[in-house]
């Protein structure tokens, strides 16, 4: 097994612009910026809420991909395109974390690649215990 390993999402940004959705290195699961889309599909749009709660999904479901859940992750950060969402955001954020607590970082960007796109997440998790029962996927 590699000490890095990355997992992919599917986004077509992943392959035109050459990252993975994930990477574990070491103790760590680093997820890149993740949004509200699931294909081609924008889940949430004009809605800073549904479009967190999605992205922050999306986020999970890479992590979820080395056996971690919301429990693992001990930092995220929500980039927002305007200070109006932050409650909104702030709430989506409660309901997956309250219980969880991780370090969290809430900024304001200028904009994303689609000007639709109002909240963009990345999260770290802590790898520990599940590192063994992470099974790196077969290559062909």
């Amino acid at each position: 097994m590699s000490d890095v390993r990355r997992v992919q999402s599917g986004s077509p940004w992943e392959e035109s612009f050459g990252f993975a959705r994930a990477v574990a290195a070491g103790d760590r699961v680093v997820v890149g910026g993740t949004t509200s889309f699931k294909g081609m599909v924008l889940h949430g749009e004009g809605d800073p809420y549904e479009q967190t709660r999605v992205a922050l999904a999306n986020a999970l479901d890479a992590i979820g991909q080395f056996g971690l859940g919301a429990e693992s992750v001990v930092r995220t950060r929500v980039l927002l395109t305007h200070a109006r969402d932050v409650d909104e955001a702030g709430r989506a954020h409660r309901e997956v974390f309250d219980s969880v607590r991780p370090v969290m970082t809430m900024m304001v960007v200028s904009g994303f690649v689609d000007p639709r796109i109002l909240v963009e997440v990345e999260l770290e998790a802590f790898l520990g215990g599940a590192r063994d029962a992470y099974e790196e996927p077969e290559q062909s």
